[in-house]
């Protein structure tokens, strides 16, 4: 994957932002052993026992807004920590009260918080590898890239295990994530569910941002109708006509979910049936954003509809692959919760 003018960017203009850096004094423990410990609720940036961004609701939707606590969602950030010189090494400190505050007000507010209204959402702190980690420059950069997210999964993993053992109590789960977090939702599908027992209790994954290859799952299959359970959902978004070069040197198609119609008979959709975004005011719903259109491997869309995108030139739409969709995900999740009861 090489990297694009549009996620240097994106990543200046909102995860690296310093407007963030007012939250952290809120993240002032500190790991003893540099490891996370499952056990304290310090090292979940999302739990049902905390108050966290995850819990908030756009201001529109807040009179209708009834929560459910049957369905866990277990979720995995994308990556946060962007600073390609790697001043803290190839993964982010657990502790390092910048990186979880930049978290914690980005994906977790703009990302996670689309699941609280269907379940209890879980989503642990882990020991992110750096954004250059899928940039590697030299076999030295490739080799210490691969360390760099298999620490990363590991973490993920044993807050897996902790959560299995401490709080899912036979509860469905729905596997969710984006970009870096996606990377290791991939791996977390194929070791614990994928023709395994804990199969039973998937209701979906929605898996965005990053590639998921068509093979990569024996008994889990792409979703393919929007009250379909136990299967998967993944898209990229980029602007329609585009497609980048990382994309052309894919040897395969990789799995696309239609956001708007959640349906393979239906792969386009126009911007009309989008009744809700969310952008950077988290507190408003935009109507008529984006539209939907499967091409080969990826999602694209006619050149977003808002306020001020005259100056939005980008062509790579990675870091609103939930923010375009926002209300089409909050309601596909409950049909297919509904489905999985029925079921």
């Amino acid at each position: 994957m090489k990297k694009s003018l549009f996620f240097v960017m994106m990543i200046l203009l909102i995860s690296c932002s310093n407007k963030y850096h007012q939250f952290a004094a809120n993240y002032t423990f500190k790991s003893s052993d540099g490891k996370p410990d499952y056990s304290n609720l310090n090292y979940w940036a999302a739990h049902p026992w905390k108050h966290n961004p995850s819990d908030s609701v756009p201001k529109p939707l807040r009179q209708n807004y009834h929560a459910d606590s049957t369905v866990d969602i277990f979720f995995l950030y994308p990556t946060s920590y962007t600073d390609l010189k790697k001043p803290l090494g190839w993964n982010a400190p657990i502790d390092d009260a910048d990186i979880n505050a930049k978290t914690d007000y980005t994906s977790i507010l703009y990302q996670a918080s689309v699941f609280n209204e269907v379940g209890r959402i879980f989503s642990p702190r882990y020991r992110q590898a750096n954004l250059g980690a899928y940039f590697p420059t030299s076999k030295e950069d490739s080799t210490n890239a691969v360390a760099a997210f298999d620490l990363a999964y590991q973490d993920i993993k044993t807050a897996f295990e902790y959560y299995l053992q401490h709080y899912n109590n036979g509860r469905p789960i729905i596997i969710a994530s984006h970009s870096q977090g996606t990377t290791h939702a991939k791996r977390l599908l194929k070791e614990y569910f994928d023709g395994k027992i804990l199969q039973n209790k998937l209701v979906t994954a929605y898996i965005a941002g990053i590639f998921v290859e068509p093979d990569l799952l024996t008994n889990i299959k792409p979703c393919e109708r929007p009250n379909q359970t136990g299967c998967i959902c993944s898209w990229r978004t980029f602007k329609e006509g585009y497609k980048p070069d990382f994309v052309k040197k894919e040897k395969f198609i990789a799995i696309v979910t239609n956001p708007l119609t959640w349906d393979s008979s239906k792969p386009i959709a126009s911007r009309k049936i989008n009744d809700g975004s969310v952008l950077y005011n988290f507190n408003k719903l935009s109507t008529h954003v984006a539209a939907a259109k499967i091409e080969e491997g990826i999602l694209w869309t006619s050149k977003p509809r808002f306020f001020g995108n005259i100056f939005f030139t980008s062509k790579n739409y990675h870091v609103a692959d939930y923010n375009f969709y926002y209300l089409s995900i909050r309601k596909n999740v409950q049909q297919r919760i509904d489905a999985f009861w029925k079921k």
